[in-house]
Formats: C-alpha cells, structure tokens, sequence
C-alpha cells in the first residue's frame, strides 16, 4: 500500500459525530465577558503565552487592565474559595479564546507546516484524538449527541477498552487540577477515540 489511509470519517457516515465548533481568539479590548475565560497574553512578534484565565476588567486612571491568573490558580481559587494572586496585564495585550462558528465550506485539514501572522494569536483546529501523537493532559473536546463538552482533559494515552473500542480515560480539568494540588485522585470516564477531540 503506498498511498494515504483511508479517512474512516470522510462523508460523516451517520456513526461519526462532526467535530467540535473550533476556538477563535479575539482582543481583550473587544466587547467580550472575560470572567473566567481562557487567555493569552503577550505582545505582536513576540509570543504568545497561555494555560491562563481572566477576571474581569480593572480601570486604573486612564489605563483597563485584565487580572490574569495561572489557569490551575484559578481552578483552586473557585473550588477552594480562596484569594490568589492575579497580574494585571494592559487590555491590549490580551487575547480571549470563544468558540467560533462551525464552518461551512470543506474542513480538509492541512497537513506539514502552518504559517500564521505574528500580528496576534492564532489557534489550530480540533484535531481527532486518533491523529494526535500523544494525549495525556491534553484538553479535549468531548463530542456525544451534538453536544460538546469543553473544559476536560485526558488522563491516559489510547487504549484497548473493555468492549474492544479505542478509548481515551478523560475528567474534568477542576479534577485535573485538584489531583495535582491535592492529590485526590480523579473521577474518569471511558471516551471512544472517535468522540474526542483536542481543542
């Protein structure tokens, strides 16, 4: 065989559900709720740095700044109702991620090097579980219904599960990162590899 595989989801049979809606990124200083919300910061040309959430803004005489706080603070902070320590970055410099609207043309994913502009942030799209390298701790997307549920992370690389699917083990991210600042371990749930997504 010396062509490419077969795409098992090419047409979308009824069986495969279609991806999630990809993230898009936006200004801090566009008219978005930020509570919450995953960021990036830094600056045109030079980078961008992300695993971060926001609160909202911050006026300081003439200048709105964004509290920005290490995305694992911000899951402490809710669950355990305690006060963390959050930057305040200039709006300008402050990108929100929302999802954006499914596309309507083909969605052929491109293949090798991906040029993007240094003007602002850019995010890839879903990618399939199945495509992906490695897994673990990894956010994903879990598809089921029509529904997408955000916010998870996978806890365990593919595997062969009890009825001979290809499962990935994934939580939510508050469990995720209560394992780490606690060490309790995490409530998981057995997700086909064809229901997942990286996000």
């Amino acid at each position: 065989m010396t062509g490419p595989m077969p795409d098992p989801f090419a047409d979308q049979p009824d069986w495969a559900p279609r991806p999630p809606r990809p993230l898009t990124i936006v200004s801090a200083t566009e008219p978005v709720e930020l509570r919450g919300r995953r960021v990036l910061v830094g600056l045109p040309g030079l980078g961008w740095r992300g695993d971060l959430r926001a609160d909202d803004r911050v006026v300081q005489g003439a200048r709105t700044y964004v509290p920005v706080i290490p995305e694992h603070e911000w899951y402490r902070a809710e669950a355990d109702q305690v006060e963390v320590f959050a930057p305040l970055m200039p709006v300008e410099r402050v990108w929100v991620e929302t999802v954006g609207e499914r596309p309507v043309a083909d969605s052929t994913r491109e293949t090798g090097i991906r040029l993007v502009s240094l003007d602002g942030p850019t995010h890839p799209s879903p990618t399939p579980v199945f495509e992906a390298d490695a897994v673990t701790g990894r956010r994903v997307v879990h598809v089921e219904g029509g529904v997408e549920h955000r916010d998870m992370r996978a806890v365990t690389e593919t595997y062969s599960g009890a009825e001979g699917d290809i499962c990935v083990r994934i939580t939510p991210e508050v469990e995720w990162y209560r394992w780490a600042w606690r060490g309790q371990s995490p409530t998981t749930l057995e997700v086909p590899v064809h229901l997942l997504w990286i996000e």
